[in-house]
């Protein structure tokens, strides 16, 4: 095994990256890469300029459901596996669903409370910060200095935003950076009439240092918003983070209004915003485009990369969220690529972290989490030294 950095070499991005076991299957008929990982590379720091990250978050399926050669989502499994490359194994830290998000941006372990999905918004009382600043104690809302990937690009002078799906749907609650008042119920744990907006698929709303600052209202948004700042590199954020509501993010079937949910309805939802993105201006400039699932089925626990602390839970419900597998689709990517290293969420926050040469936060600085490299981005890598 190793560990490696590789740059988009168009545009300059640069991860950090591993090697792993082969995979067993490859659902696309595109030309697959093979990767050599008998050597190490030198390590990487920088990059040229800042690129465009899109994210997009889809819910609750196996990878074995999503890949298979019948899958109800054939526009992710065969056309976008063949424009970019599959990440086979890919695996979310545990259940339920918003520790995996949380996992995503902050690098913070799951605890009781988080792995029941926080019905009650309630504050996260800290009593102490182990290794990998680990956050001990229990709770939902993280205080202020407890730090997210929103932090760190806001303090790099760099932009993000947070598009969620039905978030301008209430009438009865903010458009912009909706959440429960601090102390109170969440009433968006399921889907309502016309709304299927759910605040624990947000993490950027579970921190005081995002949800307390007028930041909050500019960048968590409905996701109306995501077509008209695809219209320029200027407004293009630098990490666009994107959710489904609970219909099109696969995680209800059937949906609140009758209709058809499940995969194939999160596969509809990805044929409509994934070709304006790949056709924006800013995805044109420097893009790259991750799409995964928080978790697998609860029947699925397995995990990856080692085992990681979590110091707010028992070793019984240290669980891990199972293999769901991922897409991605960027300049350096060779079409057609199969990455079988294993990696988790936490790699997801330290590979973007890595390419905007920011420090790694919680378990994305843990020796074992792996970060994307060049067994990924295999066209016209280049390298360099720090």
């Amino acid at each position: 095994m190793r560990r490696t950095i590789a740059a988009l070499a168009v545009m300059g991005v640069v991860l950090l990256g591993c090697s792993s076991e082969n995979s067993e299957v490859s659902p696309t008929a595109a030309p697959v890469v093979s990767v050599d990982s008998s050597a190490e590379t030198n390590v990487v720091v920088g990059q040229q300029g800042p690129p465009h990250v899109f994210v997009i978050m889809l819910e609750n399926t196996n990878y074995e459901v999503t890949f298979r050669p019948k899958s109800k989502a054939q526009y992710l499994s065969h056309d976008l596996v063949a424009q970019g490359a599959l990440l086979t194994h890919y695996y979310g830290i545990t259940h339920h669903s918003l520790p995996n998000y949380l996992a995503q941006i902050s690098g913070q372990a799951p605890n009781s409370t988080t792995q029941g999905d926080c019905g009650v918004f309630e504050p996260f009382v800290q009593t102490d910060t182990e290794q990998y600043d680990q956050a001990v104690g229990d709770g939902c809302v993280y205080p202020a200095r407890v730090r997210t990937i929103a932090d760190q690009l806001h303090e790099a002078g760099l932009t993000w935003r947070a598009y969620a799906q039905d978030m301008a749907a209430s009438k009865d609650a903010p458009s912009t950076c909706r959440h429960p008042v601090v102390g109170e119920d969440d009433p968006t744990g399921h889907a309502r009439d016309g709304d299927n907006f759910a605040t624990k698929h947000v993490p950027f709303l579970y921190f005081h240092s995002i949800i307390d600052s007028p930041d909050c209202a500019k960048n968590v948004v409905d996701l109306h918003q995501l077509d008209d700042d695809l219209n320029s590199v200027d407004t293009t954020p630098n990490l666009s983070y994107i959710v489904p509501g609970l219909c099109d993010d696969g995680h209800d079937d059937p949906c609140i209004d009758g209709s058809k949910g499940g995969l194939k309805r999160a596969d509809q939802f990805l044929q409509k915003w994934v070709p304006r993105i790949l056709a924006s201006p800013g995805f044109a400039a420097d893009g790259l485009l991750i799409i995964t699932f928080d978790e697998a089925g609860s029947s699925d626990t397995s995990w990856c990369c080692g085992t990681k602390p979590a110091p707010n839970l028992d070793d019984s419900d240290n669980i891990g969220g199972g293999r769901v597998g991922a897409v991605v689709i960027g300049a350096s990517v060779t079409p057609g690529t199969i990455d079988d290293t294993p990696y988790d969420h936490y790699s997801l926050l330290c590979s973007l972290e890595r390419l905007w040469g920011l420090d790694l936060l919680g378990l994305a600085a843990h020796p074992s989490t792996a970060c994307f490299g060049d067994e990924l981005f295999t066209a016209n890598p280049t390298f360099a030294t720090p």
